[in-house]
């Protein structure tokens, strides 16, 4: 496999990519691959969460976490208008 298609990302339903596959080390650190870590703005030093669920773990950025939740406030505010207007 050439290292291009080595990088290529697989795009899957709903927007999904699978960027490769990463070993857990000894003390339980991974590796972002370097098409997720350009394609999602990640910079080394940038403080990331680990949300959990039954299915697995996922990581997002602090301030896309923010950018979420501001969105979801906004939404949460018109519905409260509508209920109660």
């Amino acid at each position: 496999m050439a290292a291009d298609e080595a990088d290529t990302p697989i795009y899957g339903p709903d927007g999904r990519v699978f960027y490769g596959a990463v070993t857990v080390g000894e003390r339980g650190q991974i590796v972002i691959p370097a098409r997720a870590r350009r394609e999602h703005g990640i910079e080394a030093g940038q403080k990331m969460l680990v949300l959990g669920s039954p299915e697995g773990i996922a990581l997002v950025g602090v301030d896309r976490l923010f950018e979420m939740l501001g969105r979801s406030n906004e939404l949460l505010d018109e519905v409260k208008k509508h209920r109660d207007g």
